[in-house]
């Protein structure tokens, strides 16, 4: 499967900015990723303080390619690096090697898994 990874430094990024993300991701982000052909899959990970990370699957190569070069051109004034203060310090095609769907199946947004006060 073709995959693609984002990522960017929380290390100096503003305090309430993880939470930002969050909110972005929710109103805006998820409707925009879940109408865009030739993705299958992406996740938004998170280490708070550390990194957010955007992890895509597509459907071949080609749509991986060209997602990646339209995104490089704009990455450094994308929703992400604007919320963070800084571009991506990664950009990064890969192989996924399987996904799996466990018997717990999966939530869509982990909104309410977060206080209002968590960062």
């Amino acid at each position: 499967m073709y995959g693609l990874t984002v990522r960017w430094s929380l290390a100096d990024a503003p305090k309430g900015t993880l939470k930002a993300l969050r909110a972005y991701v929710e109103d805006e982000s998820y409707a925009t990723f879940a109408g865009l052909e030739g993705l299958r899959v992406k996740t938004w990970r998170a280490v708070k303080g550390q990194w957010f990370e955007g992890s895509y699957i597509f459907v071949s190569d080609e749509a991986r390619a060209a997602f990646q070069k339209s995104f490089e051109k704009t990455a450094k004034e994308s929703a992400g690096s604007t919320i963070i203060g800084s571009a991506p310090i990664l950009i990064e095609a890969c192989e996924i090697v399987a996904v799996v769907r466990g018997p717990s199946g999966f939530r869509s947004s982990s909104h309410f898994e977060h206080g209002r006060k968590d960062d």
